[in-house]
């Protein structure tokens, strides 16, 4: 799964990553953050409507279905199945025409360790940052007022860097990639190839301190190298 993230990038260098033509909004208010965490707003690029260009806007993380009754479902639909997200309700409209990138620079992942869990952080080698494979929707309150954009960020199998930690990862994009997955026409054969795990050989990982376990902290020593003690290893690397 993918329930933290890191975007520690200057507003430059994110513009680049999702290959945006314009300097990104001020509106946005993006900021480095060593802690995202699901219930955010998170900057993503998408298209508004089919053969637009992409730009990038702010989506709360956590997808809302356009038809339903309470906005709370998506505390639940931080994550979507790869593998199962042409068929699910919850998910196959926007898999189909409303496909956006979440730009990163690392995601966190627990590995049970004994009775205590230990957080890692996942990077991708060599390079500045990288874009999850997100979707988004658009909900309109029954009542009135403005809509709510959301977004989920899908995932795959574990690769074998991933494995001891947790059994799934989210879906990376890089590369020629990215545009790849924006393209309005795009199949499922295809959409299928580019959600298939990054090659491990690709990606760094180290252990991280339980900071990163409360949203309420948010500084890079969330993302600093930590040794656990010998006890609590349990099952490491």
């Amino acid at each position: 799964m993918c329930g933290r993230f890191t975007l520690a990038l200057s507003p430059e260098d994110v513009a680049a990553l999702l290959n945006l033509n314009a300097a990104l909004d001020e509106e946005l208010g993006l900021a480095p953050s060593w802690n995202v965490a699901p219930g955010q707003n998170v900057v993503a690029a998408a298209c508004p409507e089919p053969g637009a260009t992409a730009a990038a806007a702010l989506f709360r993380w956590g997808l809302v279905p356009s038809w339903v009754d309470d906005p709370s479902m998506g505390n639940r639909l931080i994550n979507a199945r790869s593998e199962t997200v042409a068929e699910k309700s919850s998910f196959r409209e926007a898999y189909r025409r409303r496909r956006c990138l979440v730009p990163a620079d690392g995601f966190y992942e627990w590995q049970r360790a004994g009775a205590k869990k230990q957080p890692w952080i996942f990077r991708v080698k060599d390079e500045p940052g990288f874009c999850f494979a997100g979707l988004w929707e658009v909900w309109n309150p029954p009542a009135g007022g403005p809509p709510h954009h959301t977004c989920t960020i899908l995932t795959t199998a574990a690769n074998e860097l991933m494995a001891p930690v947790h059994h799934r990862m989210p879906v990376i994009l890089l590369g020629g990639d990215r545009q790849a997955w924006l393209d309005p026409d795009a199949g499922i054969p295809r959409l299928r190839d580019l959600t298939a795990p990054l090659s491990a050989e690709l990606m760094t990982a180290h252990p991280v301190s339980d900071l990163v376990n409360s949203p309420r902290n948010d500084t890079a020593e969330c993302a600093a190298p930590y040794e656990p003690p010998t006890s609590e290893q349990g099952a490491l690397f």
